[in-house]
């Protein structure tokens, strides 16, 4: 934050125009070498793939050969994706299910890697699809892919979204300031309240005096924790994008508010679902295929967004369960829950909380014993002193944490900006301008005070 991100902003600014695309990448390149030197051939080998199979797939668009190019794209980037990821998963359930003793690889997984994956395939299928053309400049196309706001969690940028600003994108002072406002905020959500929130996770977890109220205490803190965690992530791209003249689309739009669990779905990290919509489940069919086809197209693209997450059966069971729950819901619940907004907005929660404690544990078995103690199965007592006191501990991060995953504070903000007026405009100005630099102060100092953090989402 005082550093490198200081010295890439005066060289981006002070670079001329044909040169900035240049300074983001090499920028870029420091950014993930610095955390993963070994790893950053991989990175460029995969963009050089992508910039040859653009061009070769748009040379010959229209032509059988364009497939085959596709074809290849796909296996190249899958096979890279595979191993690095998901080799040591099958090496080990093949010798679970074959009693064999087949070595594991031992591979680390690259940073990023599933996203600038996606990234890439997204490119090379929409010029096949002729939606984008192949970008002829390799310095355009490789600053697109390791733009570093984004490079390692997210959002899935599309080369659609930015094809245009990668040649002409604008710069203001308007830009840069809804860019602070909303680095500043992102970067509060991680650091106020994810990191705290994780706390209460950590403290559960070790934790000899465990009861049903603190297990749900534990879950209710740990989905808080990841949205803060990762739509702070997402918000700090988001801002830093608009720095560097481009506008990334929304990554999350309260989810926590949903009706049902397909909106749920349409609200959380929107870029990957709905990337598995236009390059999975829309070209095995969708819903315009007979029933029982939609059922497996459903489960197929779910199945895949529970791997994507990590080779652990928990995410894989994570993914079919939200699976079946969409497939009740297209079925017979969706006519149900729109009688009610109360019930059906405790019923979306209360899934999702359930989801989210199946996605945190470390395997099957946890989260089998996770689910059954949440409900009072076993020797557990209703409440412990220890609950209590954890619970009074971190009351308010909790308060503010549930207030904060609601569009409450927009709405307060919007209604005093719309005031005929000008005193709610100019309100709104003065406390932004005593909020977000506060906000910063404080983070800073919680960041120099605490432990390493990472994002959740680093290790997908």
């Amino acid at each position: 934050m005082y550093f490198f991100i200081p010295c890439v902003l005066i060289l981006y600014y002070i670079a001329p125009k044909k040169l900035k695309n240049s300074v983001l990448l090499l920028s870029s390149l420091i950014f993930y070498a610095w955390g993963e030197q070994k790893y950053t051939i991989l990175l460029l080998i995969s963009i050089l793939f992508g910039y040859i199979f653009g061009l070769l797939i748009g040379k010959t668009r229209g032509k059988t050969v364009s497939r085959f190019f596709l074809a290849l794209s796909i296996v190249q980037n899958l096979a890279f994706l595979c191993y690095f990821k998901y080799a040591d998963f099958f090496i080990s359930n093949f010798n679970a299910v074959t009693g064999l003793s087949v070595p594991l690889l031992k591979t680390v997984l690259p940073i990023g890697i599933s996203f600038y994956t996606f990234q890439i395939l997204s490119y090379t299928v929409d010029v096949y699809r002729g939606d984008v053309k192949p970008q002829k400049s390799f310095i355009n196309l490789a600053a697109y892919i390791t733009m570093f706001p984004q490079l390692i969690a997210g959002p899935i940028v599309r080369y659609s979204d930015v094809e245009s600003d990668l040649d002409q994108r604008s710069h203001s002072f308007e830009k840069a300031a809804y860019g602070t406002r909303r680095f500043v905020l992102g970067l509060a959500k991680k650091v106020l309240l994810a990191n705290r929130l994780g706390e209460i996770c950590d403290i559960f977890r070790a934790s000899g005096e465990q009861s049903v109220i603190f297990y749900w205490l534990y879950a209710i803190s740990y989905t808080l924790h990841i949205y803060f965690d990762f739509s702070g992530y997402s918000d700090m791209a988001i801002g830093l994008g608009n720095f560097f003249g481009f506008n990334f689309l929304e990554n999350f739009n309260y989810p926590y508010i949903s009706k049902s669990i397909t909106e749920f779905w349409r609200r959380w990290h929107m870029s990957l679902g709905t990337w598995f919509r236009d390059y999975v489940y829309i070209p095995l069919g969708g819903n315009r295929v007979p029933f029982l086809r939609n059922i497996f197209n459903i489960l197929v693209v779910w199945m895949l967004t529970g791997m994507w997450h990590g080779a652990e059966w928990t995410f894989i069971i994570w993914g079919l369960y939200f699976a079946v729950l969409l497939i009740l819901e297209k079925l017979f619940l969706l006519k149900y829950l729109k009688k009610s907004k109360i019930l059906s907005r405790i019923y979306a929660l209360f899934f999702v909380i359930i989801g989210f404690v199946i996605f945190n544990a470390s395997d099957l078995q946890q989260a089998m014993h996770d689910i059954y103690s949440m409900f009072g199965f076993g020797d557990l007592p209703a409440i412990s002193k220890e609950t209590i006191y954890y619970m009074r501990s971190y009351a308010f991060t909790l308060i503010i944490g549930i207030f904060a995953a609601t569009p409450a504070a927009k709405i307060i903000a919007e209604k005093v900006r719309s005031k005929k007026s000008s005193f709610g405009e100019k309100t709104m100005n003065v406390l932004e301008t005593i909020v977000v630099p506060a906000l910063l102060v404080i983070c800073t100092a919680y960041l120099v005070d605490g432990s390493f953090n990472p994002f959740l989402y680093f290790r997908f």
